[in-house]
């Protein structure tokens, strides 16, 4: 055998094991849907390099690894969509085109090159109607994966995809997603993100033209509040006013069994 030489399966093993470690280095991102559209949440300490961005009208995108990597990705999307956009119509370009065009360029670079990229990314696309959005997660290799109701990468993704099963209902608003969000984000008995390095977006079906928004400065603020805050405790019942003792007729009180008064007869039906 030839020094150096290694088998195709193990040098895909290699590729793989170098692109999980990358990506592992980094934050979790945390996407899912709720009630009005989708919600994205990552903590993200630099302002000038984000995680989250918007592709096209109804189309955002997330990612984690190495930022120059992905973000040559998020710029190839953008010019993807709008060249498609603009050839045909707006209504042609998907998050599922794009999810597509993604996985054949992630899956032809980890095969032809000596180094795979080190970036998982998601593409999601709101819908007119809960039952038309659609979250597509990416890995370094072209896999694709639609997943339902919500998403997890980066970092201690298994552990973080954990507590959003535990938390995640559908339908929920957007505070209680951002909750169980943050929750998911963050180590049992550690602390959550600061607001100032939290990096949250979402896709909102009931704006009009463009659904991306990031959510910032007091927006986020109230939002935070509104997902921090307590739920009201029921209020106490009223008493009710005390009955007047009853008066001495003289009758004796019927007979009373285990199970309570016992009929003798003189009872209507």
């Amino acid at each position: 055998m030839p020094f150096g030489y290694a088998s195709p399966e193990q040098i895909m093993r290699d590729k793989a094991d170098y692109a999980r470690k990358g990506i592992a280095r980094g934050r979790s991102v945390v996407v899912l849907q709720y009630v009005d559209g989708i919600l994205f949440v990552a903590p993200n300490p630099s302002r000038a390099l984000h995680k989250i961005s918007e592709i096209y009208d109804r189309i955002g995108f997330a990612a984690v690894g190495r930022y120059n990597e992905f973000e040559e990705l998020r710029l190839g999307g953008i010019r993807y969509a709008d060249i498609n956009g603009y050839s045909y119509d707006r209504s042609d370009v998907t998050g599922r085109g794009l999810a597509n065009l993604y996985a054949s360029n992630l899956g032809r670079i980890f095969t032809e090159s000596i180094k795979s990229l080190e970036v998982e990314v998601v593409v999601a696309e709101v819908g007119d109607e809960p039952d038309g959005d659609a979250i597509y997660r990416l890995t370094f290799d072209g896999s694709v994966f639609d997943e339902h109701g919500f998403a997890a990468m980066g970092g201690q993704a298994d552990a973080v995809l954990g507590r959003l099963k535990e938390r995640y209902r559908e339908s929920m608003s957007l505070s209680e997603a951002l909750e169980v969000a943050l929750a998911a984000l963050t180590e049992p008995g550690g602390e959550r993100p600061p607001v100032e390095q939290l990096e949250v977006a979402v896709l909102d079906r009931n704006r009009e033209h463009r659904k991306f928004k990031r959510l910032i400065g007091a927006r986020l603020d109230r939002l935070l509040a509104a997902s921090a805050a307590p739920p009201a405790a029921d209020e106490p019942e009223a008493e009710s006013p005390a009955e007047p003792p009853a008066k001495d007729t003289g009758e004796k009180p019927p007979p009373t069994g285990p199970d309570g008064p016992v009929d003798d007869g003189s009872s209507p039906l």
